[in-house]
């Protein structure tokens, strides 16, 4: 399986995403002088959009394609259907719930058997939600420090709209699939779609 190994902070200076969006503190402040940028043309500005939803949802091409391909066969506007594919990933669901600090954490919390749907276990971080699913953490890992500390670590932050979370019997639920006003992340999808519509 391929991983991307790239330091998180790193990358985070070179796409320009605040590592707060990524569930990381921004603590460590950067001594560097920031590069001057040239001018950057239509092609980077598109790659690096692309780049950046990439990297914050932890997909690689192959299957960020396939997303892309799914997105325009939907009705409606192909970038707000990426991005709602995007947002409905069962690890990113669980760290919009708050029972993970980062996605990077709540995929392995996934992968680990530690989430159930409708309960279910499911072990896959690419599973996608619908409205109407219940998703709960397993009752062995219920007393795992992971989630206890990013529950704790999760507290000032808002759960979005289109989820409901119980935090005392650790559960949520999907209300619906969030509306692009809903997804907080500054991604211009149309540039993505332009990139692939080359």
């Amino acid at each position: 399986m391929a991983i991307d190994r790239t330091p998180v902070l790193k990358r985070c200076r070179q796409l320009g995403i605040d590592p707060v969006v990524l569930g990381y503190s921004s603590k460590k402040e950067s001594k560097r002088q920031p590069a001057r940028r040239r001018k950057e043309s239509e092609y980077g500005m598109q790659l690096r959009e692309k780049q950046k939803a990439k990297f914050i949802y932890g997909v690689l091409e192959k299957q960020f394609r396939g997303y892309f391909e799914k997105a325009k066969s939907m009705p409606g506007v192909t970038g707000e259907n990426l991005m709602r594919i995007l947002e409905s990933r069962l690890d990113n669901v669980v760290f919009r719930l708050g029972f993970a600090r980062t996605r990077k954490e709540a995929r392995q919390i996934v992968t680990h058997g530690h989430i159930n749907v409708n309960g279910k276990r499911v072990d896959i971080p690419s599973y996608r939600v619908r409205p109407g699913d219940l998703v709960s953490v397993s009752k062995k890992a219920q007393d795992l420090l992971v989630i206890k500390s990013a529950l704790v670590s999760n507290e000032s932050i808002a759960v979005p709209a289109w989820l409901e979370v119980d935090i005392e019997k650790l559960q949520g639920s999907v209300l619906a699939l969030p509306t692009r006003d809903q997804i907080d992340l500054d991604i211009r999808e149309q540039l993505i779609v332009e990139l692939y519509s080359k």
